[in-house]
């Protein structure tokens, strides 16, 4: 049986796992060349620990609201739903609000991308949530 803890530091893990691998691959292999394209992530070498901070920081969010969300009932889709309920929230902080300040050589590369990029990783984060809490 899990305790409340090690439910919590696997919800945790759940985000950052493969948000962290997902995040690297997207923004330092696939989508480089856009990136560099789109002037939007310029710095030359990026400080990977203050990012993994970042995120990590986001996990311990999630992890902690998620059970008010589900208090009442705890399925697959409902971790889900809130995963990309999460995800669309910083979607219009990192993305959105990123658009507004930073001039992009191309809005609808930029916005397409990065919509891709979170749909795909704040699915992965739900089911992963979900299972860490899948009753047996």
């Amino acid at each position: 049986m899990k305790t409340a803890f090690s439910k919590f530091a696997l919800m945790v893990l759940a985000y950052l796992i493969p948000t962290m691998i997902l995040g690297m691959v997207w923004h330092f292999v696939w989508f480089s060349e856009l990136y560099d394209k789109l002037g939007i992530y310029n710095r030359k070498d990026p400080i990977i620990p203050l990012g993994f901070t970042s995120m990590f920081f986001q996990g311990v969010i999630i992890a902690y609201l998620y059970p008010y969300y589900a208090q009442h009932e705890h399925s697959i889709r409902r971790s889900l739903g809130f995963s990309l309920i999460m995800g669309f929230f910083l979607f219009t902080v990192s993305t959105l609000a990123n658009a507004a300040k930073i001039e992009v050589s191309s809005m609808s590369d930029w916005l397409l991308v990065q919509s891709l990029f979170t749909l795909i990783q704040f699915t992965v984060v739900g089911l992963l949530i979900g299972l860490v809490l899948k009753q047996k």
